[in-house]
């Protein structure tokens, strides 16, 4: 990727495997002008990998390729993210969507609320570009009835708290997803285990590899920043597998 920095900035970025995910090699450049820049490794969230790194005026190239090998071990359930994650947040109004959710949902399964509100939100929303804004959440999404990945798991998880059933925003690489990019899912909490959740049906879930995770997209984005305008100018992402996965949306799956 390259961006158009316009004054100087700390940048986090967060695009690579998360922590746990076996890895056979992992390469990352990243150049100002075309002169290397150092990268500091971060380590302040348990399951997310963050760089740190720092830009003056100019364009910024990010080069990064990993090798994934094997599956990565499934994720314990700290008992705090059971309140964490039912909090609304800024893109999850869970509290605006509460009486909506429970009017349209009648059951209080876990299991079967993320089969339903899944299904829902495949069947109501219209996946298109033109539909997402940086600043819209679930409350917009549900108005829209459009949007990206980012919008499905945003409208997704809300639904799921309003139901208080935990749930989380994950970045993950997706092979096989068409069009290729990064992709945005949801993690919900059923009988103990975190199960991941794809409203865009867009790609098999076995296949994903976890990047980041957190409340929704202030949590989970691939580059921050706050000092400087950014422009992204080229975006290049690709993920594949040694083997072709298929996928039942009401099989609960676990992210590896």
């Amino acid at each position: 990727m390259t961006v158009q920095v316009s004054d100087p900035s700390a940048f986090v970025l967060a695009n690579a495997p998360a922590l746990g995910v076996p890895f056979e090699s992992e390469r990352l450049t990243i150049t100002l002008d075309g002169r290397e820049v150092a990268v500091r490794e971060l380590a302040e969230d348990p399951l997310t990998r963050l760089r740190l790194f720092e830009a003056t005026q100019g364009v910024v190239t990010i080069d990064y390729a990993a090798a994934v090998l094997g599956r990565a071990e499934l994720v314990a359930v700290n008992p705090t993210e059971a309140i964490v994650y039912l909090r609304p947040s800024r893109y999850v109004q869970s509290d605006t969507l509460t009486p909506f959710a429970r009017d349209t949902f009648a059951h209080r399964d876990a299991a079967r609320l993320v089969r339903e509100v899944s299904a829902w939100v495949h069947d109501h929303l219209e996946y298109t570009a033109d539909a997402t804004t940086p600043t819209g959440g679930a409350v917009e999404t549900l108005a829209a009835r459009a949007g990206v990945c980012r919008d499905y798991a945003h409208l997704t998880t809300a639904l799921l708290r309003a139901l208080d059933v935990p749930a989380r925003l994950v970045s993950v690489y997706a092979p096989q997803l068409d069009p290729m990019d990064f992709h945005a899912v949801v993690e919900a909490l059923v009988d103990g285990r975190w199960v991941v959740v794809d409203s865009t049906r867009l790609a098999p879930r076995a296949a994903m590899v976890r990047m980041a995770t957190g409340r929704d997209a202030t949590d989970t984005a691939w580059l921050t920043n706050t000092l400087s305008d950014v422009e992204l100018l080229t975006l290049f992402v690709d993920a594949t597998a040694d083997e072709s996965f298929d996928d039942d949306p009401d099989e609960l799956v676990a992210l590896g």
